[in-house]
């Protein structure tokens, strides 16, 4: 079994018990991301140190005018999957065993969390993961809760504070707990 092959199992949605010596082959990338996020969130860098310490983090080339303000928290580095020129704000936390995919020109607020995870109710020691993806010019408001298996949709905005528990579809304003459409954007 190879680690990847752990993620695709985990992003499919199989439980998979954490205590599986497969899941171990995972528990690499959490040790790295607690290495470096330490290095991150508690020294000071100039902004153009930045990119070189998040590429150690997420194991892949920075994009193109992507911004994370620290302090940053994470997981699973090699999970989280961004697009060029995102701004996350700080404190953001992405809980990533399912995958985040963030695309293109998504802006992130301060304090937003990201799940991708859950445990099962009869066996709290088995997660279900499902992959949240956040799609291109989004932007998600300050304390904003994405929860798993979420799509945001492409040019939509969720509120400050809203917890979001089924998909946004394109081009909407949404907030409250749980988030429902406010508003249609360009109509």
């Amino acid at each position: 079994m190879e680690k990847q092959d752990v993620y695709e199992r985990l992003k499919s949605g199989e439980p998979l018990n954490m205590y599986d010596p497969d899941f171990a082959l995972a528990i690499t990338d959490m040790v790295n991301a607690r290495r470096v996020l330490h290095k991150i969130n508690n020294e000071f860098h100039e902004l153009d140190e930045l990119p070189s310490l998040f590429e150690e983090l997420l194991g892949e080339p920075f994009q193109e005018r992507t911004v994370i303000m620290p302090p940053f928290y994470i997981d699973f580095g090699s999970q989280l999957k961004l697009g060029k020129q995102v701004f996350i704000n700080h404190n953001c936390t992405c809980m990533t065993a399912g995958t985040i995919i963030i695309e293109d020109g998504v802006m992130i607020g301060p304090q937003v969390t990201l799940l991708t995870a859950n445990h099962d109710f009869d066996d709290h020691n088995v997660l279900i993961c499902k992959t949240v993806c956040i799609k291109k010019n989004a932007w998600i408001g300050a304390r904003a809760t994405i929860l798993p298996g979420i799509t945001i949709g492409e040019n939509s905005v969720v509120a400050g504070g809203a917890v979001v528990t089924k998909d946004v579809e394109p081009n909407v304003v949404v907030g409250g707990n749980p988030a429902k459409v406010l508003k249609r954007l360009n109509e």
